[in-house]
């Protein structure tokens, strides 16, 4: 990929929407230097030595939470994980409130998970230190959307003309907008699928194929993406009931028939099965889902290198 002519200059990471492809290849490069650092004896480099990163964690979380305190342990940072019900938010302490005295307690940068769209690009405002979005309401969830690129690239090659279906709730997922703004960027094909109240029409204004049968969807994709039914975001049922949109959109050992040789299988995390996705496929030799997770790491270990170096001089020379 053609990156040396980039600088990364963003100190924060709030979403993929505004950034290039040119800067996405630069994190997608450079994630596959540290992702050849993973497996070595000895894991840490020197980068981030000295350097205090503060998770705070407003929402529940597994993956990404975990991954990233790797990610930042692998780079020498000391890492301190705040999730909500141990911060002084149950107490009534304002969002800015929390991040001014994360600051003055000499943090160097803070990762933050959120129920409210916008709440990371509000901190940015904020406070001095940088702000990487792991994910934001049903905004944007860019370490996601990166790694899920990484994933596909690894399998696929170049994304140029591939074609990607994300299947599930689109509606509610902050995931599914951060893969279409990368992976369109990247050139890929992107298809939405699911029943017409959680993909509606208007997701073609993305840029992206809307699809509402299954069939269909799958037949001539090179991967494809399940999403979990999100339903501590949904106010309203979207569909009568799981059972029904199982039978309907669930990907079942019958239905991976439709899938052409070679085609893998995607999820972010957490896996409901039987419901999105049953368990034989989920642990099929078509499904990287193991593989995301393991990408992540490396994913995040570049966006913390190169976001704290825009900020201020950091210790070691990169693995390149």
């Amino acid at each position: 990929m053609e990156t040396e002519t980039v600088n990364w200059t963003r100190k924060h990471l709030i979403g993929l929407e505004d950034l290039s492809r040119q800067e996405i290849e630069l994190i997608l490069s450079m994630a596959r230097s540290f992702k050849s650092t993973i497996d070595r004896s000895r894991k840490k480099l020197p980068a981030l030595r000295g350097k205090t990163i503060v998770n705070l964690f407003l929402e529940p979380s597994t993956r990404t939470r975990v991954a990233f305190e790797v990610s930042a342990k692998r780079l020498s940072a000391d890492v301190i994980t705040i999730l909500g019900a141990t911060s002084s938010q149950v107490k009534g302490e304002t969002l800015k409130d929390t991040a001014l005295n994360i600051e003055a307690l000499s943090a160097d940068m803070i990762i933050m998970r959120h129920s409210a769209a916008g709440a990371p690009l509000y901190l940015s405002r904020m406070v001095d230190i940088p702000i990487i979005n792991a994910g934001d309401g049903a905004h944007e969830h860019p370490t996601q959307g990166l790694l899920d690129a990484f994933t596909l690239m690894e399998h696929l090659g170049s994304l140029q003309g591939k074609r990607i279906t994300i299947l599930g709730d689109i509606l509610f997922s902050r995931v599914a907008r951060s893969n279409i703004w990368a992976l369109t960027k990247l050139g890929a094909s992107v298809c939405l699928a699911g029943p017409t109240t959680l993909v509606p029409d208007a997701f073609r204004e993305m840029g992206v194929d809307v699809c509402h049968n299954l069939r269909e969807a799958v037949t001539d994709a090179d991967a494809v993406m399940l999403l979990r039914i999100q339903m501590e975001r949904q106010s309203a049922g979207h569909f009568p009931s799981l059972g029904e949109y199982t039978s309907m959109y669930g990907l079942n050992k019958g239905r991976s028939d439709w899938l052409k040789p070679g085609a893998i299988i995607m999820h972010p995390g957490p896996i409901n099965r039987g419901v999105e996705i049953d368990s034989d496929l989920a642990d099929s030799d078509r499904s990287v889902i193991l593989n995301q997770v393991t990408n992540g790491i490396a994913v995040r270990m570049a966006v913390l290198y190169l976001c704290m170096a825009a900020s201020e001089p950091v210790a070691g020379a990169l693995p390149l």
